[in-house]
């Protein structure tokens, strides 16, 4: 899956995750920034091949949100430590400090970069922008929290996570909304502990890892490729179980984190975060399951000299992740 024709795009890679290892590990807040910035730096020469305009454009506009986050983060660090030489808990800078990293992961209400330029490149890039490049803001964000700040965007994020997926056309754009509703996930998850959003974060990364390869193997961005297309019906049932699994539907291995969420809000009387965040993923459910039923039922054209080939490996693949997948409610059981 890995689109790296050269080394240069490996070091990149490297230090990619070298960066965010600097950053989480730092003991400095000015560590962190740098490791926020090395960061940037490395994934902009992932993002940009030289033959597509529209990775230039979605780099550039990357940078510039980006820079823009860092340069907020840097200003209520230099500004605490002016003004109140050492760093006790303090509304105001918590705000700020929260607000660079919601930039920097692409939350709401700073998401409108987000799914513009997830539109503009290569499903392994999403996949690093969905997935590796939450982590840091997110540890950053765990260090300052500021819950009365993120109680409220926690319930915007899943709604419009929800509601932005509706008309899309681009599977990349819906992804990219996904991912937005699943951060609000996420929050609860970091404000409950960050064990919980660890166990939350590594199951996303899986389903987002599904289903970018699949989207890869296939070479598919828009819904509509899905319909009229002489497709292996295999994969279409395949991306079918694993977009329930990312809606988080019972029976598949993605309602089981949200399942420890939920569990634990109710059990500490968070009822309207609760609600919310269940009626949100209805509304999710229902945009994939109107997708996947269009893809299924409408009538496909087969083309006799239009052949996909693909080789042993990646449909033995394909079976390893739908087992994945299916296995949810058996792991669960054990679980609870």
């Amino acid at each position: 899956m890995l689109i790296i024709q050269n080394s240069n795009k490996m070091f990149f890679l490297f230090i990619l995750f070298f960066s965010t290892l600097i950053s989480i590990s730092s003991n400095s807040w000015l560590g962190c920034w740098i490791g926020l910035e090395i960061n940037l730096l490395s994934f902009i020469p992932l993002m940009m091949t030289p033959n597509n305009l529209l990775n230039s454009e979605a780099s550039l506009k990357y940078f510039l949100t980006q820079s823009i986050a860092s340069i907020n983060f840097l200003f209520a660090i230099l500004l605490n430590l002016f003004l109140m030489k050492n760093f006790y808990f303090n509304n105001f800078f918590s705000i700020i400090i929260n607000s660079a990293m919601l930039m920097k992961m692409g939350s709401i209400p700073f998401h409108f970069w987000f799914p513009n330029i997830m539109d503009g490149i290569s499903w392994f890039n999403c996949f690093i922008l969905m997935t590796w490049q939450k982590i840091t803001p997110m540890i950053l964000l765990s260090y300052y929290l500021n819950f009365n700040f993120l109680y409220f965007i926690m319930i915007f994020n899943v709604l419009i996570g929800a509601i932005g997926s509706f008309n899309q056309i681009s599977i990349r754009k819906l992804m990219a909304f996904s991912s937005i509703n699943n951060l609000g996930w996420m929050l609860s998850a970091m404000i409950i502990s960050e064990n919980l959003w660890l166990i939350y974060f590594i199951f996303y990364s899986i389903f987002s890892f599904i289903m970018c390869f699949l989207f890869y193997i296939i070479n598919i961005f828009f819904i509509n490729q899905l319909f009229f297309f002489n497709m292996n019906f295999l994969i279409k049932i395949s991306i079918m179980i694993n977009f329930l699994s990312l809606g988080g539907l019972p029976p598949f291995l993605g309602f089981f984190p949200k399942w420890l969420i939920i569990n634990y809000l109710l059990n500490n009387n968070f009822i309207i975060i609760s609600f919310t965040f269940i009626m949100s993923s209805l509304i999710l459910l229902f945009v994939y399951i109107r997708i996947m039923y269009s893809s299924l039922m409408f009538f496909s054209f087969k083309l006799k000299w239009f052949k996909i080939f693909m080789k042993n490996n990646t449909l033995i693949y394909i079976y390893f992740f739908n087992f994945i997948s299916l296995l949810g409610m058996i792991i669960s059981t054990f679980f609870f």
